[in-house]
């Protein structure tokens, strides 16, 4: 999953570390989630589009196009 979350944290000078202390994780999840390596639980997901004030499509992207019928 494409997401924005590197972006954000660099815009508001946060480091990986303090972007995990606010959201009550580790920084190694963080890391994960930045360089698209593990997916967020929807209410981590939540948790982050409330952190950032954004709506979660904002922040992350479904890489797989859905084709609706």
């Amino acid at each position: 999953m494409k997401n924005r979350l590197k972006v954000l944290r660099a815009e508001r000078d946060w480091t990986q570390a303090d972007l995990a202390e606010k959201l009550e994780v580790s920084r190694q999840t963080i890391n994960a989630i930045e360089k698209g390596k593990y997916d967020p639980s929807l209410p981590l997901a939540f948790k982050v589009a409330r952190l950032f004030e954004m709506p979660i499509e904002a922040i992350f992207e479904d890489e797989t196009e859905t084709v609706i019928s």
